[in-house]
């Protein structure tokens, strides 16, 4: 049996609603060979801020490539992962997220997200298998960065933009600051009973995605949740051959709130461990974000003050998990 401190305990133990398993129909699914995905993707962006993927074209065989490529790494003497640390910001963690005193029953490896992916942390752990990480990684980044892409285009087409492009060059810019997570979520260990309610272990705390989408796969585990207009939090079923679609923060700047940020946490599992692979699409850091001039009616005003991602990115990643970080850039007229 393992004991805990006492204050990773208290860190550690979910404080929310319970979550609600009657809404799990609601979450949309979206077929990407069909011919009216733009808007399916678009009326699941404007009610959730999240859909799952299906025929997405991605290869199976290259997912549980890395998949297993990962699962050798975090399955690594923890002596060995440590060599890969601490990440600055890229490279290896665990337990502790940011900088801002956010924990979580949480390992992690942030990485770059460009093709040329730098591992040198990495080559100490992964030794003469280090080429071939960084081969599988390469060739899934530039697939899952395809398919982000298209599906913003597919966005851009739904909302009848000018441009289908407006949102995916920003991910296709040389200078796109985007990264990858690889979260893995071991099963939480034997603890004592009256010290912890260990149906509610934080994975990894509430919060959205600041970039402008998130493209999210998962081994077949449950543990990723979501939370609802109304508050309540909804369990979303694991579906290791799916993925999943955040709207980040920055999207719903460019949409002027037509498209939701979508809040989100993960709940650790006792029996299995869970794998999570996220592609993060980010904007140059010195792109402007602000709402797109076209999709501003002539009543309606602009609800966010205009921003770098710079800006954003350091104001975001200097709180904690859980705030309202596009607090400070709505303007005033849009909290009266």
């Amino acid at each position: 049996m393992v004991v805990l401190t006492k204050p990773t305990l208290e860190q550690l133990i979910m404080k929310t609603k319970p979550v609600n398993l009657l809404t799990l129909a609601q979450i949309p699914i979206v077929d990407l060979s069909s011919h009216d995905s733009k808007h399916q993707i678009v009326n699941a962006c404007q009610e959730f801020g999240f859909f799952k993927v299906v025929n997405h074209g991605i290869s199976m065989n290259l997912i549980n490539k890395l998949e297993s490529q990962a699962m050798k790494f975090f399955s690594s003497p923890q002596d060995i992962k440590d060599k890969a640390g601490p990440a600055d910001p890229f490279g290896y963690g665990n337990k502790k997220i940011g900088t801002n005193g956010d924990v979580g029953w949480v390992e992690y490896l942030l990485l770059n997200a460009k093709p040329e992916t730098d591992i040198e942390k990495l080559v100490s752990v992964f030794g003469e298998h280090s080429e071939v990480f960084q081969h599988v990684l390469n060739d899934y980044l530039t697939s899952v960065k395809k398919m982000g892409c298209g599906i913003l285009e597919l966005m851009a087409e739904g909302l009848e933009l000018e441009s289908k492009n407006v949102f995916s060059k920003l991910l296709m810019d040389d200078k796109s600051d985007s990264v990858f997570r690889l979260n893995y979520y071991p099963p939480y260990p034997d603890v004592q009973e009256d010290e912890i309610n260990v149906r509610n272990l934080i994975g990894f705390g509430e919060h959205t995605d600041p970039q402008i989408i998130s493209v999210l796969r998962s081994n077949n585990t449950s543990g990723l949740e979501i939370a609802l207009k109304d508050g309540s939090w909804v369990s979303v079923p694991a579906d290791s051959e799916a993925f999943f679609i955040n709207v980040g923060d920055s999207l719903q700047v460019m949409t002027n709130g037509r498209f939701k940020s979508i809040k989100h946490r993960v709940v650790a599992n006792s029996k299995k461990s869970r794998m999570s692979m996220i592609y993060f699409g980010g904007p140059p850091l010195n792109e402007k974000i602000a709402p797109l001039s076209s999709l501003i009616g002539r009543e309606e005003d602009s609800l966010y003050k205009e921003f770098t991602w710079f800006e954003y990115k350091n104001s975001a990643f200097s709180s904690s998990l859980s705030d309202n970080r596009l607090g400070l850039f709505e303007k005033l007229s849009s909290r009266i």
